[in-house]
């Protein structure tokens, strides 16, 4: 599984993009995990899925809520990730109002959860393969905090946690 001091794995993530901007066309784009981290800092946050009831309710809400303060604490980018596709991801995004805040990147296929460590398996609900809940803060590619929540909870991943770590690691 993924520690403080290990880099992200290679691959790809996929974000659903509403307005077309500079090398960004309409509909789902792709972003290399490593580029996109290179010399930034940023927090994800995994969850099991989108539209379900923390994730909606608590965790998304939280990080759009602490938006600004994660970033005068020196955080680049949110990014959540979740094992669905780009379109449910972008769909869930408009409904949370994360836009300018909280990018939400898909991991369609599920390569991310497994090359972290954090896979969940949800079969037996009739949910897949998926990411376990979780935390971390990303820099330059190499996580500096990781928050791994234990099945069914929500106590350690949530975006005041994260703005805590940030908030140390940025005093030194």
């Amino acid at each position: 599984m993924l520690k403080i001091g290990d880099r992200l794995p290679e691959g790809t993530l996929y974000e659903f993009i509403e307005v077309e901007g500079e090398g960004c066309s309409l509909g789902p784009n792709a972003f290399d995990i490593a580029k996109s981290t290179a010399g930034r800092t940023v927090a994800l946050f995994g969850l099991p899925g989108a539209f379900t009831p923390t994730c909606s309710a608590q965790h998304v809400p939280g990080y759009v809520a602490a938006a600004e303060e994660l970033r005068a604490a020196g955080v680049d980018e949110i990014w959540c990730v979740s094992v669905n596709d780009a379109f449910v991801m972008g769909a869930w995004g408009r409904e949370q109002g994360t836009a300018g805040k909280v990018r939400m990147m898909a991991d369609g296929s599920g390569d991310f959860a497994r090359a972290t460590g954090l896979e969940l398996d949800l079969t037996g609900r009739g949910l897949g393969k998926r990411l376990q809940r979780c935390s971390m803060l990303v820099v330059d590619g190499v996580v500096r905090a990781l928050n791994v929540e234990a099945p069914g909870k929500f106590e350690v991943s949530d975006a005041q946690t994260l703005l805590a770590q940030a908030r140390a690691l940025r005093q030194g």
